[in-house]
């Protein structure tokens, strides 16, 4: 297949042992990281970012492979009814990872998503991560808004597709997509990832074995 599997070292865990157990997505970075090295992407855009476990390892991939990947946080970092909200201290903390860390790759955009749109020119982004609030106008609203951004071949990230609790609205918008390349993990209150502007050879195995790859991961959900 044409996928390397990687076996990452986090420097975020290092002083922030317990970040990992606050975040919903920890089950899915192992996923982020093998992504990033595989599609080596020139543009990472996360819409959502909170303690930051997804964003630092996109962060961290770029690191290893020593690539010219830039990486964006967009969040308010105030918090949403869904994810709760936040203190500053929250803030702090993600900013403190990303000058120590990552000082080369990460770049935190601190306002509403909206207002991040025009930082980003159309078809410049490469990876696209929407993870904001959760209801389905929300998500909806965010994916056709950052849609025009997204260059050929660049691949987007829902996460909690599998999340029906609630208002949740994640697993609609995902619902409404199954026309384009796509593979879903169901663990970890679900990812999905599609490819709606075509789909790189990079990734085909990842298409082409989607049960696979989607146990496989699911295996290293609490590493």
């Amino acid at each position: 297949m044409n996928w390397s599997f990687y076996d990452p070292v986090f420097a975020y865990d290092r002083g922030n042992p317990t970040l990992k157990t606050f975040s919903a997505w920890t089950g899915h970075r192992r996923f982020a990281y093998d992504l990033t090295r595989n599609l080596k992407p020139r543009t990472v855009v996360e819409l959502g970012t909170a303690f930051g476990v997804s964003y630092f390892s996109f962060c961290q991939a770029t690191v290893d492979s020593a690539a010219n990947t830039r990486c964006y946080a967009v969040d308010t970092w105030l918090g949403d009814p869904h994810g709760g909200y936040y203190s500053e201290a929250i803030f702090e903390a993600v900013s403190a990872i990303a000058r120590i860390h990552y000082p080369n790759v990460a770049t935190l955009v601190r306002c509403f998503f909206d207002e991040a749109l025009h930082y980003f020119p159309d078809e410049s982004i490469d990876v696209l991560h929407i993870d904001g609030y959760h209801t389905y106008e929300a998500v909806k609203h965010d994916f056709d808004t950052w849609i025009p951004k997204l260059a050929r071949n660049g691949v987007v990230l829902f996460h909690d597709i599998a999340e029906r609790s609630r208002d949740f609205g994640v697993y609609r918008v995902w619902e409404g997509l199954a026309c384009y390349p796509r593979i879903e993990f169901a663990h970890s209150h679900g990812l999905g990832v599609l490819f709606p502007k075509g789909c790189p050879p990079s990734m085909n195995a990842l298409i082409e074995n989607g049960e696979t790859f989607a146990a496989h991961y699911a295996n290293l959900a609490h590493k």
